[in-house]
């Protein structure tokens, strides 16, 4: 194949795979944006309303591990594809669907076509790119992955003020046919097909196991309050309990067969990655309870339009993005865990502040009151996300850098979807209408404090300084592109 076209091949393959990844982080943060909308126009309930945004996380969580070997197995480029076009077809049903069961489960749908997707770009951009030319790659999916986390909750908010052909909040989710249907086109043109000779063999039983262990402990949670936490709420609390040991135990088991545990828990004996860990599932926590109730303290509580809550939260991404480059590349290699601590203490201010602020103004507060709050939370964010890869992956043997990384994405997913879940119970103005939003979003601001303050009492376990220096951390395979999740 002559060089140009070969170099049009790579450029059009890397589009498609930029494209995907940028369907799966926008849209998560469009359909934030989104919500207050969705629960007005077809009336979902306050039990129901977390799973729009939960059940998408939950999803991609679970199926996460088994779309990585999936894609080993069977192909990287089928899988991918396979993905896509299912996460096309579950945006058009969610964006078609005529009531909260339908959209629930269009959101469930995308959340697993997300999770074949997503794994399998990392082992794409290797196959397609030669080895002088990965890094590039790599630095440039970044920084379009980045610009995106950004841009998605302003895009989102343009298309509901725009109302394209009067969809309304319907165009946040069919957006992604045309782009979903070109990325198929050109995928099966441009990206040539790859498998791996020691992919690990299927574990579905410890997948179901943890699946539905997963889902009897949330469902109950995102109803609690409103059911006055029921005993059949409490025993499918506990029976959801009971699998997830089971399945940490059926993983233990498998770790000496063939094919190797979905969760290699002999990783959690390393210090520095279980409380790394840790501090991840917090902060995927606290990010799932705050930017809902954020989102519905704005356009609720404060009347905003779309538009401008989605220029503040803007503001906020603006100031995440560059704390995390200055605590990456800077501070973190200099001052270690010091720069995790700042980064936590700063946000707890913020956390303070704003909720003095809430209580203080009420409706009346301005977003030139609330700017500075969003750089102390931003930034406080950027200084504490930024190096938690670096964190987890510091004292990990080179072999388990991949599964370490793909593990540690995991557990923010499952914390971020822990985080949505809950929004009923640390957001109390979303279960009774006569409630004042501002009094019930201050009473999430202290959820996030207390939160807050666990993840800076976890920072004095982690070791004084890295042994791995970030950029080691960056070149491992599969980790530059596919590392932990720790994005806004």
């Amino acid at each position: 194949m002559p060089k140009l076209a070969a170099a049009r091949m790579r450029r059009s393959a890397m589009a498609v795979v930029m494209a995907a990844s940028l369907m799966d982080l926008v849209d998560l943060t469009m359909v934030n944006v989104a919500l207050p909308n969705i629960r007005t126009d077809i009336g979902v309930p306050s039990g129901t309303l977390p799973w729009i945004t939960g059940g998408y996380a939950l999803a991609f969580a679970v199926v996460l591990a088994p779309g990585t070997w999936l894609g080993g197995i069977h192909g990287r480029r089928r899988v991918f594809l396979v993905g896509m076009g299912a996460f096309t077809v579950a945006s058009a049903m969610g964006g078609l669907a005529p009531g909260p069961e339908t959209l629930v489960a269009a959101r469930v749908a995308q959340g697993a076509a997300a999770a074949l997707m997503v794994p399998q770009v990392p082992f794409i951009i290797d196959a397609v790119f030669p080895a002088g030319g990965q890094g590039k790659a790599v630095a440039l999916f970044g920084a379009v992955i980045g610009l995106g986390s950004v841009a998605g909750p302003v895009f989102g908010a343009a298309l509901l003020e725009s109302d394209l052909f009067g969809l309304g909040w319907r165009s946040v989710l069919l957006v992604n046919l045309p782009i979903g249907l070109a990325g198929l086109v050109l995928g099966r043109l441009c990206i040539a097909e790859r498998r791996d000779r020691l992919t690990s063999a299927s574990n579905w039983p410890g997948t179901a196991v943890a699946a539905t262990g997963l889902l009897m402990i949330l469902y109950p949670l995102s109803r609690g309050p409103g059911t006055g936490w029921s005993p059949w709420g409490l025993l499918s609390i506990a029976g959801g309990s009971g699998m997830l040991a089971a399945f940490v135990c059926h993983e233990r088991a498998r770790g000496g067969r063939r094919g190797g545990p979905l969760v290699v828990t002999s990783l959690f004996t390393i210090r520095s990655y279980a409380v790394g860990v840790g501090i991840e599932f917090l902060y995927g926590t606290l990010g799932g309870i705050y930017f809902l109730a954020w989102c519905f303290h704005m356009q609720a509580g404060l009347g905003w339009s779309p538009l401008r809550a989605a220029l503040c939260m803007l503001f906020f991404g603006a100031a995440v993005a560059v704390f995390a480059g200055l605590s990456r590349d800077t501070l973190f290699p200099r001052y270690g865990r010091k720069v995790l601590q700042a980064g936590a203490l700063t946000q707890l201010t913020g956390a303070l502040v704003y909720g003095w602020q809430t209580q203080h103004y009420g409706t009346d507060i301005q977003p030139w009151q609330i700017l500075p709050v969003l750089v102390l939370l931003g930034g406080g964010m950027g200084l504490t996300v930024a190096p938690l890869s670096t964190v987890l992956l510091a004292d990990v043997s080179h072999e388990r850098l991949r599964s370490a990384a793909a593990l540690g994405n995991t557990t923010y997913q499952l914390g971020t979807a822990l985080g949505m879940i809950l929004l009923p119970v640390a957001f109390p103005g979303l279960l009774d209408t006569g409630h004042p939003v501002s009094v019930a979003f201050s009473h999430t601001l202290r959820w996030l404090a207390c939160l807050l303050a666990t993840a800076f009492l976890l920072t004095f376990a982690l070791p004084r300084h890295p042994r791995r220096h970030p950029s080691e951390v960056s070149r491992a395979p599969g980790v530059a592109a596919g590392g932990t999740s720790s994005a806004v």
